[in-house]
């Protein structure tokens, strides 16, 4: 059987109260009966500060900022598949996960999720949890993961809702390790990684004499 490391975020303040984390929990669950090895990450308890867009990343290859971010990312970079999960505050994800994505623009211009496989999971009391999963999965292929679906509950007065959703996210779970097992191709999301990859390549070569660390992360890997 195939190694698999999955690290779930939850971005909810709630921490173990909440339901974003029990959809989270659920796709964990999922794929660890599938034969990953799991773990979960609350962002809520991690220490990150705000980006101030200094662009020392570019340059250097890590933020000067002496927090848990540069944890974090290690550990999504080591894993194979990511879960990313937000509950909905006002048409968006919470301020305790978005400090976190903030701090990925290094990443992005490197791609240094090619190769993962992620999904995303979003609850909201009334509406618009679908919105916040699209935005999750977004933020995941613009890094270079396959994404391989989402669960997204608008509970509302239906106290049944959430359980229906955990039972989706369950097999969600145990869909994104059969997809990190397998290897599974989306050729849609191929070439949308494809020409993410030529933009930044291109944009990171226009700013090489800045952005050092990023110029040689592409030049090394252009002589492998």
């Amino acid at each position: 059987m195939i190694e698999m490391k999955i690290v779930g975020i939850n971005g909810s303040p709630r921490g173990r109260e909440s339901r974003t984390g029990t959809l989270l929990d659920a796709v964990l669950r999922g794929a660890q009966e599938a034969g990953a090895s799991v773990e979960r990450i609350d962002a809520a308890a991690l220490d990150i500060r705000f980006c101030t867009g200094c662009t020392l990343c570019y340059d250097q290859g890590e933020c000067p900022k002496k927090d848990d971010y540069k944890e974090t990312l290690g550990k999504m970079i080591a894993a194979d598949g990511i879960v990313l999960g937000s509950p909905n505050y006002i048409n968006n994800v919470t301020a305790q996960l978005k400090v976190l994505l903030d701090r990925m623009a290094d990443a992005i211009h490197c791609q240094r999720f090619v190769g993962k496989y992620g999904c995303a999971v979003s609850t909201a009391g009334g509406s618009g949890a679908g919105d916040v999963a699209t935005y999750l999965n977004g933020v995941l292929r613009v890094l270079g993961a396959d994404t391989v679906g989402a669960v997204a509950v608008d509970i509302g007065a239906d106290a049944e809702a959430l359980f229906t959703a955990e039972a989706q996210a369950f097999r969600l779970g145990q869909d994104l390790a059969a997809a990190i097992a397998e290897g599974r191709a989306y050729p849609e999301q191929g070439a949308f990684h494809a020409e993410m990859a030529e933009r930044m390549k291109a944009l990171v070569t226009a700013n090489k004499e800045r952005w050092k660390h990023e110029y040689d992360y592409w030049s090394a890997l252009a002589q492998k």
